[in-house]
């Protein structure tokens, strides 16, 4: 029988990591996991919308292919694409972006990509919001190549990264990124000034889970005096007396993330005396991702994708 340690549950669970387990429900199932709690339930309808904004996209690709056959070299005049945690093989897809050369925003969110399909990427010089959270299968140097060429929102957290795609994302980030999740390599990205540095310097919003990201590491921020959003959860090192003067340091910061940093009970405490900033208040990331973050289902917000309405529309 496997024992679990005592004084841990699953409230302990991070949300990406409590989202890969609720994938792999029944929608039946999900409708039971949603009475459990608040978090629980919108997690469940996260997933409940995503399937069906995929089960909309997908709908509408096959009457385009059915009404009006198209070559294969003919480009693609598409602008906005999900295809978060869709089952789409590797191939497939590649002939799809290989098309693409209008693309503004993308989510290929937990797939198995490629070398060429970073290449496709790259050829697409309006991309402004791309989420590849989750995602494997491509090396370093095309990775940099396709940063190079992109894009104002970038998720990259949690990929199947070697240290060697780290200092491509750090080398090769550009400072037109605004917003930036590099969480998930926590013994990879160092606190040294070397790789901090280039990524700060770049970026008015970055997200990082780095154990090694210690408060010495603050002076690098003061290059960002317009830093609107920081998120420092599970950076352990840090002490949650060292976050006292961000609100003074940073005037425009709206938004800090500390999930993990310390007891609940001091929450309150760094709250009061920042009163003009919204701590944990986002437990879920949102950076480049196709819907909003923390939302109540069943606002007209949950039919959004990347700020604008969708509706489900197809013909038989």
């Amino acid at each position: 029988m496997l024992r679990v340690p005592a004084g841990l549950s699953w409230d302990h669970l991070p949300d990406e990591l409590l989202l890969r387990v609720l994938l792999h429900l029944r929608l039946q199932d999900l409708v039971r996991v949603s009475a459990v709690c608040m978090r629980w339930r919108r997690r469940a309808y996260q997933i409940h919308n995503s399937h069906t904004k995929r089960l909309a996209s997908s709908a509408c690709a096959v009457t385009v292919f059915q009404v009006r056959p198209v070559s294969v070299e003919q480009p693609l005049p598409v602008t906005h694409m999900d295809l978060s945690s869709s089952i789409i093989p590797t191939p497939a897809l590649e002939g799809v972006l290989r098309r693409c050369t209008l693309l503004q925003c993308v989510s290929l969110e937990g797939l198995q990509l490629s070398d060429s399909i970073m290449a496709s990427l790259a050829s697409n010089p309006g991309l402004l919001q791309l989420n590849l959270s989750g995602c494997s299968g491509f090396s370093a140097a095309p990775l940099g190549a396709m940063l190079r060429s992109c894009s104002r929102w970038l998720n990259v957290s949690w990929c199947h990264f070697t240290a060697d795609h780290v200092k491509s994302v750090v080398d090769n980030v550009t400072p037109a990124v605004t917003r930036l999740n590099l969480s998930g390599y926590r013994e990879i990205l160092g606190s040294d000034r070397q790789t901090v540095n280039p990524l700060f310097s770049s970026s008015s919003g970055c997200s990082s889970d780095c154990t090694l990201l210690t408060a010495e590491s603050f002076p690098v921020l003061k290059q960002l005096p317009s830093l609107q959003h920081l998120s420092l959860s599970r950076c352990y090192h840090i002490h949650m007396a060292a976050l006292t003067d961000v609100g003074r340091t940073f005037p425009s910061l709206a938004l800090l993330d500390v999930f993990g940093l310390g007891q609940d009970a001091h929450l309150p405490g760094l709250k009061k005396q920042m009163p003009h900033i919204g701590v944990n208040s986002r437990p879920f990331s949102g950076v480049a991702r196709p819907t909003p973050a923390g939302r109540l289902p069943g606002t007209p917000a949950d039919r959004a994708m990347w700020g604008g309405r969708c509706r489900l529309r197809f013909r038989l």
